[in-house]
């Protein structure tokens, strides 16, 4: 069994659409980034590389190849998959948690879950998307942005 984490975290703004976990939020603005800026798609990411061994998303998909501008990050998310199988391992499970003061996430949760667990080759009950706020503290707190973690759980493929 190997485990891995991920953290990222985007600044808002107003004119971007708002992508969370694969799913498209209606909210006033949306995550700043070089891609479609879904951190919580970031954060798993980042996550199957680090227990897979791969490095970091920022090694494979770096935000300076225009190949990735503006990509929809459930792209990211599939080719990450596959560099994991080709390693010799699967996805056990993902446990993430999603940093926002605005909007709530509850209401996507099961939308997000689902998305993730088509991408990932997984089901939805090994998909666990947790949502928390900063009680008003730092960038996350004041609204400026939003954050992702999440704890990926491989095995060697049988």
């Amino acid at each position: 069994m190997r485990i891995g984490m991920g953290y990222d975290v985007h600044r808002l703004e107003k004119g971007r659409r708002l992508v969370i976990g694969g799913v498209e939020i209606p909210f006033d603005k949306g995550l700043m980034g070089h891609s479609d800026a879904d951190v919580l798609l970031h954060a798993v990411c980042d996550a199957l590389l680090g227990a897979a061994g791969l490095g970091d998303i920022g090694m494979h998909y770096p935000d300076t190849d225009p190949a990735y501008k503006d990509i929809d990050s459930m792209k990211l998310l599939k080719d990450t998959c596959n560099k994991v199988s080709e390693k010799g391992l699967s996805v056990v499970n993902l446990d993430a948690t999603v940093f926002a003061e605005k909007p709530k996430i509850s209401p996507y949760r099961e939308d997000m879950k689902c998305c993730i667990s088509v991408a990932v080759g997984i089901k939805a009950d090994d998909v666990n998307i947790k949502a928390t706020t900063t009680e008003g503290l730092g960038m996350i707190g004041m609204g400026e942005g939003i954050g992702a973690m999440c704890v990926a759980l491989l095995k060697p493929k049988p």
